[in-house]
This record gives structure tokens, C-alpha cells and sequence, in this order.
């Protein structure tokens, strides 16, 4: 019964924290046009620095964090993380007054860093706090707090940042010299607002964490399974390759959601319809949780889930580079759907049996977030070859399917080399 108790108020405070931090999430979509016009980038990889800056954190400082923890516990350290996605949302005004795209880089990437100590904290914590066959249902639930933030925040931000964006190209190119750049400045301004809204919401909600009911566990010694006979992390080979799932999966899920804007304008949308596609991908995920609530384990387990999820991917990704206008576009959208339950079913089948080594695993995985990071920078670069264009560079998603439908079918079943 007080097991139940745990998992029943992890559920509910954590999922407040991930709807929170979803929010700041996926506000890279809109945020990449805006920051392409106000700090005038060009139309090839530079704009995915915006999402390099955010997912690159987690690879950088997932270890640290994860040491972190071991000092504070779980319940300070999501304080500590939220306090520092709080003052990483506030370097968006020094950012906003200088038209610094570095400055707005490192804000970026400090909101990263914050993530990267609540996700160290949180996946391994909701996995652990019920029973490990359902942990797929329970890390579902987050997701759809955090997509439906997702649904809502590039709705928001768009209206905030990009509320005039079908005149605003027009009205910048017929402007030059000290003229444009009185413009820009202007434009920049919008941001300031929101994100100043955003750092005291997380502020506060870090000191509500605090002083929360929120049970403290340690995962590694509520996870099954406990290793004893002195392995070393690595020598677990479904945590390395569920560490490359993630990392692939990771990479496919930002290209859809964050690249769906730039490739929505470069086939002819407006940016004013454009702006909100990846709320369209959100929703697709959205609805992917629900149906993983109510399916795992009663009705699929978390294993031909995932490969159901993965071969889904495959088809959608084929189809987005087949088809046109925006029929293609629906296609990445619905790669949402086929996103939804790759994270929940990897994360628990990856540190299964784990054991003492279960904060390890946990940051290790979290450090594949970086593949939200190198993968959309590879499909920006891909985009601007003449002979390959933004559609035609989705091929490379293909084969990250297909990786993880390995992962489904086998790769996870390897306890040892």
C-alpha cells in the first residue's frame, strides 16, 4: 500500500515537473524561425545550433549531474534543476537586448543543463517507484504532460514571437541599414516576456518541489534485480545498445518536431501556418501515450511496442520523402505517433537488471539525448546540398528505425556479451 502511495504522488508532482519542462522543450520549433529572422542566419545547418545548444547539454553534463544527485538526493536535486533552467531562461534577455545568437546559445544550453539533473532524476525514479513491467505506463504519463505541453507552447510562443509572420519577411526586406537593424531590435524584444515568465514559474516551482510530499527513493536499492557479482556498467549489453537506441530515437523525435517548421516554409507553407506544425507532431505523440497507458502490459508488452513504434517510423519517414506538399508534411507530423512510446519502452528494458549500477545506466542514457543534438545538425546540412534538398535528407531517420526495431526484436534480451 505504501508502495502505491509512492508511485501514486510521483505521478502526480513529477508530472507537473514534466509538463514544465516540456514546455521550455519544445519551444525550439518556433523559437528556430524566430531567431533565424531577428539574428539574420542563413537557411542551411546554422539555425539547428538552436536544438545543438539544448540537447548537447545533456551529453556534457549527464555524468556530473548524475554525481550530483548522489550528494543531494532526488527531491533537492529537481530544486537544483529547475533553479538552473530558471537562470538559463534568464540569459534570454541579455540575449534579446544584444541580438546575440551565441548569448542566446548559452542560455540554451544552460536550460539544457537543468533538464539534464531533473531527467537524471526523474526517469529512473518514476521507473523504480512501481512495478517494472508497468514502467512503460507510468514514464507514458509523463510523456503526455510533457507533449501536451508541447501541443500548447509553440501555439503560445508563435503567437507571442511570430504574431505577424505572414507580413513580417516582407516588411524586413524592404528595410536596410540602420532601419533593419532598429527592426530586428524591436523584434528581439519579444522574447524577453515570456522568458522572464518562464524563469520565475521555475523558480517557484523548484521551491514547491522542495517542500513537496514527494518521497524520496533511491534507485538502486528499489530496482530489481541487484547486481552482485562485480560487472562493470559496460559489461551489460542491453544498457550500451539501449544507450544507441536512445540516442538514435532521441535524434528522430527533435527532427520531427523541430525541423517540421523549416521544411513546412521551405516547400512553399507560410510561416504563419508553418509556425504551428509541431504541435501537430506533439499531438500525434500525445495521443501515442494514451494509447500506451491503456495497452502496456495488458494488451503488448514494452518490447513489440517499441517495435510496432519503430517499423511505424520507417513507413511514415518513406512515405514524408515520396510524398508532397502537405500530405509530407502529415507524414512527419504523424512520425509523433510513432515517437510516442519508443522512450518509455527502451528506458526500463535498458536498465533492467542493472542493479547497483542503476544511476550509472540512468545518466549514461540521458547523455543520449545528445542525439537530439548531432542528428538535426546532420539533417540541416543534408538540407542545404543542392542535389538533396529538405525533404530527400529525412532518408537519414530510416535507418535509425531500423536500428531500433533491432533493439525490439533482440537487442535488449542481451544480458551479456
Amino acid at each position: 500500500m505504501a508502495h502505491r502511495t509512492h508511485a501514486t504522488s510521483a505521478v502526480v508532482i513529477i508530472g507537473v515537473l514534466f509538463f514544465l519542462f516540456g514546455f521550455v522543450t519544445w519551444i525550439n520549433g518556433p523559437l528556430i524561425s524566430y531567431l533565424k529572422i531577428v539574428c539574420e542566419l542563413n537557411s542551411g545547418a546554422e539555425p539547428f545550433y538552436v536544438t545543438f545548444a539544448f540537447y548537447i547539454a545533456y551529453f556534457v553534463t549527464a555524468l556530473p549531474m548524475s554525481r550530483v544527485l548522489g550528494r543531494t538526493g532526488m527531491k533537492r536535486g529537481m530544486m537544483y534543476g529547475l533553479f538552473t533552467m530558471a537562470l538559463g531562461a534568464l540569459l534570454f534577455i541579455p540575449a534579446a537586448q544584444s541580438r546575440s545568437y551565441g548569448l542566446f546559445l548559452a542560455g540554451l544550453f544552460v536550460i539544457g543543463t537543468g533538464l539534464s539533473l531533473l531527467q537524471t532524476a526523474s526517469n529512473p525514479y518514476i521507473t523504480v517507484v512501481g512495478p517494472i513491467e508497468s514502467a512503460a505506463a507510468r514514464i507514458s504519463v509523463m510523456g503526455i504532460c510533457n507533449k501536451l505541453a508541447g501541443v500548447v507552447a509553440p501555439f503560445i510562443l508563435g503567437a507571442v514571437l511570430l504574431s505577424d509572420a505572414d507580413t513580417l519577411q516582407a516588411d524586413l526586406e524592404a528595410l536596410q541599414g540602420p532601419l533593419l537593424a532598429a527592426r530586428l531590435n524591436e523584434l528581439a524584444q519579444r522574447v524577453v516576456l515570456p522568458y522572464a515568465v518562464m524563469a520565475a514559474a521555475l523558480a517557484g516551482l523548484g521551491l514547491l518541489v522542495r517542500f513537496s510530499g514527494l518521497p524520496e527513493l533511491d534507485p538502486e536499492v528499489d530496482a530489481p534485480g541487484v547486481a552482485t557479482d562485480g560487472r562493470g556498467i559496460l559489461s551489460f549489453p542491453n544498457l550500451v545498445w539501449g544507450v544507441l537506441a536512445l540516442f538514435l530515437y532521441v535524434g528522430v523525435e527533435v527532427m520531427a518536431g523541430d525541423t517540421i517548421v523549416v521544411y513546412g516554409t521551405a516547400i512553399g507553407l507560410p510561416l504563419g501556418e508553418a509556425k504551428h506544425l509541431t504541435s501537430f507532431t506533439m499531438g500525434g505523440m500525445v495521443l501515442g501515450y494514451i494509447l500506451g497507458i491503456a495497452a502496456i502490459p495488458r494488451y503488448i508488452s514494452q518490447s513489440k511496442a517499441l517495435a510496432a513504434s519503430a517499423m511505424l517510423g520507417v513507413l511514415l519517414t518513406i512515405a514524408a520523402t515520396l510524398t508532397h506538399g502537405y500530405a509530407s508534411v502529415f507524414c512527419i507530423a504523424a512520425l509523433g505517433l510513432a515517437n510516442a512510446l519508443v522512450w518509455p519502452a527502451i528506458w526500463p528494458l535498458a536498465i533492467a537488471e542493472l542493479g547497483r549500477h542503476t544511476k550509472t545506466g540512468s545518466a549514461l542514457l540521458i547523455m543520449a539525448i545528445a542525439g537530439g543534438a548531432v542528428l538535426p545538425l546532420a539533417y540541416g546540412r543534408l538540407a542545404a546540398e543542392p542535389g538533396i534538398g529538405h525533404q530527400q535528407a529525412y532518408w537519414m531517420m530510416v535507418p535509425c528505425y531500423l536500428f531500433i526495431l533491432w533493439y525490439a526484436m533482440g537487442g535488449h534480451k542481451r544480458k551479456v556479451w
